[in-house]
């Protein structure tokens, strides 16, 4: 299975580079949760779409269609706007520059096969800080991205080839893990950020026609599994 993972180059781009300028001066009206806590719905990516992209209240996003929960932690900056615009404005350029055929209309849903759901990050990705900047990133890909995708490990052939790219190194093959009653695929991944490690966990699962994966980074392993530990999955 050979695909180009746009979506988590894009994620990966964004957490190791951080956001550009412009979405500077944005974040500083949205510096925390509590702000977005009572009005933080997120645009549908498609309104044919078999999943939401939930939304977040109280500093707990929700997705009903996925069974999903993850409470975010307090004094936590949401960058899901941000990080799907910038998917966006990637996504009008390629479109500009590669003319339908005979000028016909391009499909429309081409750019909704992939979409960020939840982006929070312990301070704002453009902000210097000693320490390595937690995050928890939530997104969903169309699995008609990659063909022959059947199971969830399959995902991670693909990720890795972004994530070596980006300079992480595989800890060790994927495996299941069991968060409640689902179960996950996990892949880990860390790299040197000078004298600090930055660690990365990624877990994947399929649903309705789409590959799910929550990506948690952390400065230290604790810190990754207890921003795991905050990922539930409910009866529906």
């Amino acid at each position: 299975m050979r695909a180009c993972p746009w979506l988590n180059f894009v994620l990966l781009g964004f957490i190791v580079l951080g956001i550009s300028a412009q979405g500077t001066t944005q974040s500083s009206t949205k510096s925390g949760t509590s702000q977005h806590s009572s009005n933080q719905t997120q645009k549908a990516a498609a309104s044919s779409s078999a999943i939401d992209n939930g939304a977040v209240t109280n500093g707990v996003y929700r997705n009903k269609s996925l069974g999903l929960s993850y409470k975010i932690p307090d004094g936590w900056v949401l960058r899901t706007e941000e990080m799907n615009a910038r998917e966006d404005e990637s996504d009008s350029k390629t479109s500009e520059q590669t003319p339908s055929p005979q000028g016909t209309q391009r499909n429309t849903q081409d750019n909704n096969k992939g979409r960020v759901l939840l982006a929070a990050f312990s301070r704002p990705p453009e902000a210097k800080g000693e320490d390595v900047n937690a995050s928890i990133v939530i997104a969903a890909e169309s699995v008609t991205i990659y063909p022959g995708l059947k199971e969830a490990a399959q995902y991670f052939g693909p990720l890795t080839e972004v994530a070596t790219a980006q300079g992480l190194s595989v800890d060790e093959e994927p495996y299941e893990i069991a968060v409640g009653s689902k179960t996950l695929v996990r892949g880990d991944f860390h790299k040197d950020v000078g004298s600090r490690v930055m660690r990365q966990s990624t877990l994947v699962f399929l649903a309705h026609g789409y590959a799910v994966s929550i990506t948690v980074i952390g400065g230290t392993e604790d810190e990754v599994e207890d921003l795991i530990d905050e990922v539930t999955f409910v009866g529906k």
